[in-house]
């Protein structure tokens, strides 16, 4: 059975910085694109960042990009989110996706394999 475990979330001041993890399990996704999602409370969820098995080519959403940085160790099958400069407006529950199966890299039905979620609150 293949499970996504996030940990990392929590609670932060704005300007303040947060890292998250996610270990996969199951079967390997060495080969595979991994990334990162997020949903705000009455929001859509929307795409975060993205990392690529090879290279490793990394793809962000404009609204995070300079502040995130995505990576990956592909011997511990696990993908890591480093969120500085952080926002109020970064508030909300950060999931981590995997076996990306073409199409939109910045879609959630590109996915076949989510975790159940990690909150973060970043008060002003």
């Amino acid at each position: 059975q293949v499970q996504l475990v996030e940990s990392g979330g929590g609670l932060v001041q704005a300007g303040g910085s947060l890292r998250l993890s996610c270990a996969a399990s199951g079967r390997t996704f060495r080969r595979n694109t991994m990334g990162w999602f997020r949903q705000a409370p009455g929001k859509e969820r929307e795409f975060v960042a993205t990392i690529s098995w090879s290279s490793p080519n990394t793809y962000y959403a404009d609204s995070v990009k300079g502040r995130f940085t995505i990576s990956r160790d592909n011997a511990k099958n696990t993908v890591s989110l480093q969120m500085n400069s952080l926002k109020p407006e970064d508030t909300a529950v950060y999931y981590c996706v995997a076996d990306y199966g073409g199409g939109d890299y910045a879609a959630t039905r590109s996915y076949n394999y989510w975790g159940q979620g990690t909150q973060v609150t970043v008060s002003s």
